[in-house]
């Protein structure tokens, strides 16, 4: 076994790792990126085909380097997401180990860190000073136990292996979950003639475009992205709500899932439980419906209140009414009377950091921080959702938090950040 020693080690070669090893290397500091894989690999491993970005192109920016491409307001599909995070590399070329697995981290008995990884060249030993864990916070997908009860004629998959509707056997699909997957999944289904059904959780919505301006402009405007999480109403409450569910495809435009519904769309409300082909739900649609226009609208209202707060002109105000209603509830639905043969689990991800032995996390199994950094000495945490502000899940914030973290580090060390600029 090879032991290897580095000021700091970056656990993750994503975009988070990528821009915490661009602020080290333009501070000089020793260091290196481990992946798993390839450097950014989810972005083409993880997302379907259709799949665009739910925020304008501007907003993706990493640390020395930005999308400067001919359409600013749009939305990039997964190709040009995985050419362009594919370019960043080779700005400022990484101390990247692809292939290279971390299956253990625990504290040095003499300090610092050590980290066990395996890769092409075998096992190797890692001894550091820091350490930055920007893996993520999506590791294993939520499935309810009993999907193992149903009828083992199904079709069963996370929404991380969806691809395209081809791919899935012929009849009808349940989507479940109704975040920013979920929900685009189904509307990618239902745009192939599938006959879908989609079961709701609480996810809010918003409006693609407001006033003249996507809705994301004008709260980036507003200064919502970086405002940090504790200052939200709840404080770390915030790190559990789920996302607004839009999409950027075709130019972008609303998700309204009463359209989709009146289109042939089934809907339904939190899925309970089943057995075989029989799934209940819970009386939940119709509120989780009104919920999601209710926050639709409230959204809305405070874009109004901010234009006319700074005198902005800009189109006529609007609010979002129904076009469609559920005549009740739906509890039941037997999939094979229904002529569905495939399930998309899209409920969720927890986090896994059982590979990380040192006790920087709370009862749930998530690291406790604050900006990323942690109470141990040296350890820090990047790319989580919510992590510092609303951005730090998004291209928008990871810059301002790889800065943090890797200013902690250079005070540290005592590294200077170096006069030239890496690009």
């Amino acid at each position: 076994m090879t032991t290897v020693h580095t000021t700091t080690v970056v656990v993750g070669g994503g975009q988070a790792g990528l821009a915490t090893s661009w602020c080290l290397t333009r501070d000089g500091i020793d260091h290196v990126v481990l992946e798993a894989a390839t450097a950014a690999h989810e972005w083409a491993d993880t997302r379907w085909d259709n799949f665009t970005l739910v925020t304008p192109n501007w907003h993706c920016r990493l640390p020395g380097y930005t999308y400067d491409g001919p359409d600013p307001d749009g939305f990039m599909t997964r190709d040009e997401v995985v050419a362009w995070l594919g370019g960043y590399a080779a700005t400022f070329d990484p101390p990247l180990r692809e292939h290279t697995r971390v299956t253990a981290l625990r504290q040095g008995e003499a300090g610092g860190f050590v980290l066990e990884s395996t890769g092409p060249d075998g096992e190797t030993t890692w001894s550091a000073e820091h350490v930055v864990v920007a893996t993520g916070g999506y590791h294993v997908p939520i499935v309810p136990p009993w999907a193992a009860a149903l009828d083992p004629g199904l079709t069963q998959l996370e929404s991380a292996h969806y691809k395209r509707a081809a791919d899935l056997p012929d009849g009808g699909v349940l989507v479940v979950g109704s975040g920013q997957s979920g929900t685009q999944i189904a509307e990618d289904l239902h745009l192939e003639g599938r006959q879908v059904h989609l079961a709701l959780g609480d996810a809010p919505r918003v409006a693609r475009t407001y006033r003249g301006r996507d809705c994301m402009t004008w709260l980036a405007d507003m200064g919502l992205y970086d405002t940090a999480v504790t200052q939200y109403p709840g404080g770390l409450a915030a790190r559990e709500k789920t996302n607004h569910y839009v999409t950027g495809r075709d130019g972008g435009r609303d998700l309204d899932l009463r359209l989709l519904a009146s289109q042939g769309m089934r809907l339904h409300g939190l899925l309970a439980g089943g057995r075989g082909t029989r799934l209940e739900f819970r009386p939940t649609l119709t509120a989780a419906l009104d919920a999601a226009d209710a926050t639709y609208n409230s959204i809305c209202a405070d874009i109004d209140r901010w234009i006319e707060r700074e005198g902005i002109d800009a189109p006529p105000p609007s609010r979002y009414s129904p076009v469609w209603t559920p005549d009740a509830d739906p509890l039941e639905l037997d999939l094979a009377a229904a002529g569905v043969t495939s399930v998309v689990w899209a409920i969720g991800y927890r986090p896994d950091y059982r590979w990380v032995g040192v006790g920087a996390f709370d009862g749930s199994g998530r690291p406790t921080h604050h900006r990323g950094v942690t109470a141990v000495p040296g350890l820090s945490f990047l790319g989580l959702p919510w992590l510092h502000t609303w951005g730090s899940g998004r291209f928008l914030g990871i810059a301002r938090d790889a800065e943090h973290v890797t200013a902690t580090i250079r005070e540290s060390v005592g590294a200077r950040p170096q006069v030239r600029r890496v690009s």
